[in-house]
């Protein structure tokens, strides 16, 4: 078995990662392993929410995790909180540039850098014996985590930048759900442009291993999208999906993420346009301004209709 391949997603929150990952999850060899990222804090630790496996058990009672992790319960929580302090201080969106220059062999990486990404390497090798041996996926969304990653001669990282119109993820992010905390529009979109313009430069620095698509797209022609991902990702075959977007999903293994990762049976891609109506003018307004500087770059109308 050669280095293990990965499929990091990478982008603001709310993007479509979790479907498309559950839909690439349905091909021969590809592990979707969720929001890996989370792993240590919601899965080891029990100190997020959203945090059993995508099987619907306790993430130590799965087979799969429970194999990766090990049995060492106390030596896990020791290393969950050592390695939630690591992606804390190292891996936030801020951190970008540094990780980015460090992957390039411009500036020698910090010595944390190093523990928490061998840790999360270490973790993928375990996948890729798990059921991953062709392809695992991580939504994880950080992309400093992304660039750190594409520094690693041992792993081959593929990073899959996805975006959504920042009105429809202020709409997700308006309420309180059982697994994230409401915020404002303005809030929202101002992440949603730090998190694409930093996912941004890791594509700037690695082209040939960069691809972003819209999630708009994804719900417009699911199976051709689909097909671009999978031959990016190095994956050949038919696509799990069809031209109407159905697909039908067996049981995960995810790391937290949208609780739609715990269906099963037939899913239908979809758009969902309740954003349009459901903001005021005021909300669009307020969700539209910090997205200046990227809207239009994706091909979202400043002025969209209603």
């Amino acid at each position: 078995m050669g280095d293990p391949r990965i499929l990091y997603i990478t982008g603001w929150m709310r993007s479509g990662s979790t479907l498309l990952g559950n839909v690439l999850g349905e091909l021969p060899g590809v592990l979707h392993a969720g929001e890996l990222h989370y792993l240590w804090r919601n899965g080891v630790l029990n100190a997020g929410t959203n945090s059993s496996c995508g099987c619907g058990r306790d993430l130590t009672a799965c087979d799969v995790w429970s194999s990766v992790l090990g049995a060492d319960g106390t030596a896990q929580a020791g290393a969950a909180r050592r390695m939630a302090i690591l992606q804390r201080f190292l891996l936030r969106t801020r951190h970008t540039r540094a990780r980015l220059t460090e992957a390039q062999g411009r500036r020698p990486t910090a010595p944390g850098v190093v523990e928490a990404v061998g840790r999360t390497a270490a973790v993928y090798r375990a996948l890729a014996a798990s059921g991953g041996e062709r392809l695992i996926v991580d939504g994880s969304k950080y992309p400093a985590e992304a660039a750190a990653l594409l520094g690693r001669t041992d792993l081959d990282v593929r990073v899959l930048h996805m975006v959504r119109d920042p009105r429809a993820t202020a709409f997700s992010y308006k309420n309180a759900k059982e697994y994230i905390d409401p915020m404002s529009p303005a809030r929202s979109s101002g992440y949603w442009s730090a998190f694409n313009l930093a996912s941004e430069l890791v594509g700037g620095a690695a082209p040939e291993r960069y691809l972003r698509v819209r999630h708009e797209d994804l719900c417009d022609r699911p199976r051709e999208v689909v097909e671009r991902v999978m031959r990016f990702a190095g994956l050949a075959g038919e696509p799990p999906v069809d031209e109407t977007g159905l697909v039908s999903l067996r049981e995960n293994h995810t790391v937290t993420g949208n609780p739609d990762r715990l269906s099963k049976g037939d899913t239908r891609i979809r758009s969902d346009e309740r954003w349009r109506t459901a903001l005021s003018a005021r909300e669009i307004a307020a969700a539209t301004a910090p997205a200046l500087p990227v809207l239009t770059r994706y091909g979202y109308p400043l002025l969209p209709t209603r």
